[in-house]
Order: structure tokens, then C-alpha cells, then sequence
């Protein structure tokens, strides 16, 4: 009598429904729907608020998490008040600057290939955050734009009307238009020549309207007919702002002025990683394989299945592929997309061992994931 052990993926503790309900809700579904057939997407796992989108049926904001709504099929127009910043986008449950321009989606859709032999996306995705100029000049702008600039990791961004209101005044008297494909210095130059981009940034106050750093600062001549600060106490005049008093608010106000020189090409480079990384993650949870150990005697070589699954719902692939860490032990026999199965069989002597890597992409989307199954030979 053979003996076989199969060690489910899948913790037996756990009811399946209590299971289903857990992943989803902490890994989100493929887009949330209405009962018009209208579904939900969202801009970037941890959102980006405050852009007004229009779709063939719909016009909105983005709210608070980023979300906006869509019907299956549609595209997607973006803009930061009145400033165009993308059109045509599929619309998605999770769209990302980087599907903010034709050629880049055209390049997503070509994987990479890893060490191992095996497609993987975050090559591509990671070629294209590099080398791509424009991308990157948005991404550095919509930072800028936040009413925090500090974004801490998991952070979404936040475009408040105060902002958008202050971008559309300046908007119609920057010297030229926003110009997101010239190179990266152009688009940042600063000084007494500030781009369009950063002659924008310098009209806008990111502090409540009746915040000191919002007002304009104290020219220089004002500070130069200021009397100086007496030097002792008893001498001052509390209602008197002095030379010393007026410099040090021009500094402040100075200095609260933002620029693209906050936010340089490390933190949009550093900020869509970490975005896309989630994305890939909480695409992965939603998948996995039926076992994850199988051991087998050596004298079994009967052909074996192991098969993708998919939380709450069946999986739907457009292709898969799979490999044999060791193929002197395990080797693959076959896989199949429509069935989202691999057959493999044991070939080696007892006390071997491989790793079997099943790769896939699944539907509507050009991110592929990797699961693996450890196969023992007693």
C-alpha cells in the first residue's frame, strides 16, 4: 500500500467562509460593483484623492481613498483641477501612473524574464519607473501636490480643494504649460527661471488660508526701513514688528514655499515601487495552490495534479507555466491555462526533493504570479 501525504494550503482551523471573508476584505476583490453594473476603482492602493475623472457615464473626484466609479469596458480621463494630466485609461479596479500613457501599457504587457526562467512583471515595471522621464514628472508632481509633503509609507495622497482651488488660479498666468515630457532637470528647474511646474507649486499655500505662511512675504525694502529691535526688553513695543521680526517672517514664508526640489526622483521612484509592490501582493493573496508539501514513495510515478485556486471564486488564467527546481527528482509533465492545473511526477530516488514553481497571469491584468509547491520523495 503506497503512502502519500498532501499538506493542504489551506489552515483546516479555519471555516471556509470565515477564510473568505478575511482575505477579501484585506486584499479587495476585482472591483466592488452596484446594482446598476457600475464598479468601483481605485487610483493606487493607497489612493490618490481630489482628481476629478470622467468616464463615458460617469464625472467625479476621486474621494478620499482614491475610488472613483465606472461600468466595465469604459475609459478613463484624469485632471488635478484644470490641468489634463491623462486620457483614455482602461478603467480598472486599480489603476496606477504607470497606465497613464499608451506606450507604457503597450510595455507592461511584455514581461520580463528571471533568473529562474520564468515571466515576471515587476522587471518590466521596474525598467519602466527608471527610464521613463515622464512618468516620473508626474509622479514628482502629484507628491508635490499633497497637503502633507511628507507621505509615510502606506499613505495615500491628498489633493485638497484649498490646493486645486490656488492651482486653477495660477494656471492661467505660468509663463508656459505644464510640459510633463521634457527632461527631468527642465521640468525642476528652480531659481530666479522656475519651470511652469514649479512656478505653479510657488503659488500655492499648503496651510490654512489664515496662516501666516500664506501671506506674502515682507519685501526687502520694507525690512530695511523697519526699525531694528532695541536691544533691551523694556524698550520693545509688543505692537512693533521689527527689521528682525520682518526678516525672520519673510524667511519663514520663504521657506514654506514648496518646489519639485522637495520631492526628488528617488521618492517617485521609491513611492511607485512601493505602490506597485502592494498591488502584486494583494493580487498573489488572492490565489493558491490546493497543497503546498507532497511527499510520495519514490516508487509512485504515477502522474500527480496540483491546481491553482482562487479565494470566493474559480480562477480564470490567461496563461500559466511551471518548472522543476530539480528536475532530476520531480519533473513537470504538463500545465494548462483553462483548467489552471500543473501535472507533474516523481523521478528521483527516496530522499529527494524539488520545488515546484507554478507561474501564472490571470485575467485582466498583466501581473503574473508565482506559487510554489514543495515535493517530497520518501
Amino acid at each position: 500500500m503506497r503512502s502519500v501525504h498532501y499538506t493542504s494550503a489551506l489552515p483546516s482551523l479555519i471555516c471556509p467562509l470565515a477564510l473568505t471573508v478575511l482575505l477579501a476584505g484585506c486584499f479587495g476583490g476585482d472591483g466592488s460593483g452596484g446594482d446598476d453594473g457600475s464598479r468601483t476603482g481605485q487610483l493606487m492602493p493607497a489612493g490618490i484623492s481630489g482628481l476629478t475623472y470622467s468616464t463615458a457615464s460617469r464625472n467625479g473626484t476621486t474621494d478620499a481613498n482614491g475610488r472613483f466609479n465606472y461600468y466595465p469596458g469604459e475609459r478613463i480621463s484624469l485632471r488635478v483641477g484644470n490641468l489634463q494630466l491623462a486620457d483614455g485609461i482602461p478603467a480598472r479596479s486599480i489603476v496606477t501612473p504607470l497606465e497613464f500613457f499608451p506606450d507604457l501599457r503597450t510595455a507592461l504587457e511584455i514581461p520580463g524574464t528571471t533568473d529562474e526562467g520564468l515571466q515576471n512583471h515587476r522587471l518590466t515595471e521596474q525598467q519602466l519607473i527608471q527610464d521613463e522621464v515622464t512618468l516620473i514628472n508626474m509622479t514628482r508632481f502629484l507628491l508635490a501636490l499633497n497637503w502633507s509633503l511628507n507621505l509615510s509609507n502606506g499613505q495615500g495622497i491628498d489633493i485638497r480643494e484649498r490646493v486645486i482651488t490656488q492651482l486653477n488660479a495660477a494656471l492661467p498666468d505660468l509663463d508656459a504649460p505644464i510640459d510633463f515630457n521634457v527632461p527631468e532637470n527642465d521640468f525642476a528647474e528652480g531659481g530666479n527661471s522656475p519651470s511652469p511646474a514649479n512656478q505653479l507649486l510657488q503659488s500655492i499655500c499648503f496651510y490654512p488660508a489664515d496662516d501666516e505662511l500664506c501671506e506674502d512675504p515682507p519685501t526687502e525694502e520694507e525690512i530695511a526701513n523697519a526699525d531694528p529691535r532695541p536691544d533691551e526688553e523694556e524698550d520693545r513695543d509688543d505692537d512693533v514688528e521689527y527689521r528682525e521680526d520682518l526678516q525672520s517672517k519673510r524667511d519663514r514664508i520663504l521657506n514654506a514655499v514648496r518646489s519639485l526640489e522637495d520631492v526628488d526622483v528617488e521618492d517617485a521612484e521609491g513611492y511607485l515601487t512601493r505602490e506597485l509592490d502592494t498591488i502584486s501582493t494583494q493580487l498573489a493573496n488572492r490565489y493558491y495552490l490546493d497543497d503546498y508539501v507532497a511527499e510520495f514513495p519514490a516508487s509512485d510515478t504515477a502522474i500527480k495534479t496540483v491546481r491553482v485556486r482562487k479565494i470566493a471564486d474559480q480562477p480564470q488564467l490567461d496563461t500559466i507555466e511551471a518548472i522543476s527546481t530539480r528536475d532530476q527528482d520531480v519533473v513537470v509533465h504538463s500545465f494548462d491555462w483553462q483548467s489552471a492545473s500543473v501535472e507533474y511526477f516523481v523521478a528521483g530516488e527516496s530522499g529527494g526533493e524539488s520545488e515546484l514553481l507554478v507561474n501564472f497571469r490571470p485575467e485582466g491584468t498583466y501581473r503574473w504570479v508565482k506559487k510554489q509547491l514543495r515535493v517530497l520523495i520518501q
